[in-house]
């Protein structure tokens, strides 16, 4: 469970001494007069959701540091907002993401076998050798009677009727995954988006001020379906080089004033070291040796799979040749026009699930009085219905694993109207509604979303799932 991991890590850093702040979203990056990250500051908090302070507002604070490390995960919002500023994907292939839906389920003690781990891949997302849906699922017995269970649908498809949850629902149908489950329950209920660009994606990792770590980066395994590892090797490499760096400064020392506070004029510098010490690391190395295999799906179900055998097995990235992904995500998926829709089986209930049902599961909660964090940008305010709509079927209300997104009638346009004109209204008219408080943080919309039309921030401190055991 990574986050009992996560949760143990906490504690035994606090026990050394480091300030942890649970429940403090940071929603911005501070910049001194040249541009140099100097820090992080909070989310104000206690705002109603236009925006007005009420009776609980509280400002948030600015934190200052002399290096600030982003870990923030895939697609976090400030490490985004910094790869922009300072273009650190100059040069680099754009990244590419996968969703993962997951569930935990506690079965009956004569099913348990604590230790064994099933990956797969072909149904339901492969059904020909020359599909190009990339994905796969994985399936783990943790002790003493859990089982871990999921599916990671590349969010590069073509098809905008792809449900990643509906499909995951239907794959647990199988009579090989099934018996896993039998006489179990869901406990919970999570997803999350992956990077999956490989090496070719990584950016720049340092800029004045400041360097990127873990999934930030971009540092996943897509074949393995792994990231933990890597990420927590290159916190340990940026702990060495930023150690080493401010330890050769004796004006880095310590803090200059008596409060502790850093001094503004002090220089700022690039850990430029960091970077170097994770080429030469063996996570980097890992990632070169499969830098082409995700990209190889690109030519089919059936080539990408036996050119992932070759690379993993023997060319071990040293192939002369690069594969790229080239576009954004948003950019791979194709009309509805040129697809069918797909009949997925009604849940039952026992195995599956419908989304309301499982999001429950998941222990998400948002203050319901507070500006939304999902926010359509304002150059963007047309895509939703005049391009996601109207072309691609509205794909944002089938990717987004907590029905988040959702079109209805719109009824302002059905004012002062006949009745006859207003049913086409109905028919024919609709707004795109954004139920923000069922999001379960997993980043995807600011992926998949036909040009990119949501951005997303932080919500208030606290807000968002909770995964005790996910």
């Amino acid at each position: 469970s990574l986050g009992k991991l996560v949760r143990y890590m906490g504690e035994v850093a606090e026990e050394m001494g480091v300030e942890v702040y649970p429940g403090f979203a940071a929603s911005e990056v501070l910049y001194d007069s040249d541009g140099a990250v100097r820090g992080v500051a909070t989310r104000d908090v206690g705002l109603d959701r236009h925006g007005n302070p009420k009776s609980t507002f509280e400002r948030g604070i600015e934190l200052r540091a002399r290096h600030t490390i982003f870990a923030e995960g895939c697609r976090g919002s400030c490490s985004e907002e910094i790869i922009e500023k300072f273009d650190l994907r100059s040069g680099k292939d754009v990244q590419t993401y996968g969703l993962g839906v997951k569930e935990v389920w506690e079965v009956p003690e004569e099913v348990a076998r604590p230790g064994f781990v099933q990956h797969t891949l072909g149904w339901p997302l492969q059904s020909t050798a020359l599909d190009k849906t990339f994905g796969g699922s994985f399936l783990y017995h943790m002790g003493p009677n859990y089982v871990l269970l999921g599916m990671v649908v590349g969010l590069d498809y073509e098809n905008p009727y792809i449900n990643p949850y509906r499909e995951f629902q239907r794959w647990k149908m199988h009579p090989e995954v099934a018996k896993h489950l039998e006489g179990g329950t869901c406990v919970s209920y999570g997803a999350r988006t992956l990077n999956e660009g490989g090496y070719h994606s990584i950016p720049k990792l340092t800029f004045p001020g400041g360097l990127l770590v873990g999934c930030s980066a971009g540092f996943l395994n897509s074949v393995k379906i792994k990231g933990t590892h890597t990420a927590i090797k290159s916190g340990m490499v940026a702990a060495e080089s930023l150690h080493e760096s401010l330890s050769a400064n004796e004006q880095f020392a310590i803090a200059n004033t008596e409060d502790c506070e850093i001094d503004p004029a002090e220089p700022v510098f690039e850990a430029t070291s960091y970077a170097t010490a994770m080429e030469s690391s063996w996570a980097v190395a890992e990632l070169k040796e499969v830098r082409n295999c995700h990209a190889s799906f690109h030519f089919g179900f059936l080539p990408g799979l036996a050119y992932s055998g070759l690379s993993a097995h023997l060319l071990r990235g040293r192939e002369p040749w690069t594969w790229k992904a080239g576009r954004p995500d948003a950019e791979k998926t194709q009309e509805s026009a040129d697809f069918s829709p797909i009949d997925y089986p009604p849940p039952d209930g026992v195995l599956s699930f419908d989304l309301l049902t499982n999001l429950q599961r998941s222990g998400v909660y948002h203050e319901d009085d507070q500006p939304s964090h999902l926010r359509v940008k304002e150059e963007s305010a047309h895509v939703p219905v005049e391009e996601s709509l109207r072309k691609y079927a509205g794909p944002e209300q089938r990717f987004c694993p907590a029905g988040v997104y959702e079109y209805v009638p719109d009824e302002e346009e059905q004012e002062d109207r006949g009745d006859d004109e207003a049913h086409a209204l109905i028919e024919g008219k609709k707004k795109l509604v954004i139920n923000a408080q069922n999001c379960v943080h997993c980043k995807c919309c600011s992926i998949k979303m036909p040009q990119e039309y949501i951005k997303w921030t932080v919500p208030e401190g606290g807000g968002g799932p909770q995964y005790p055991i996910m």
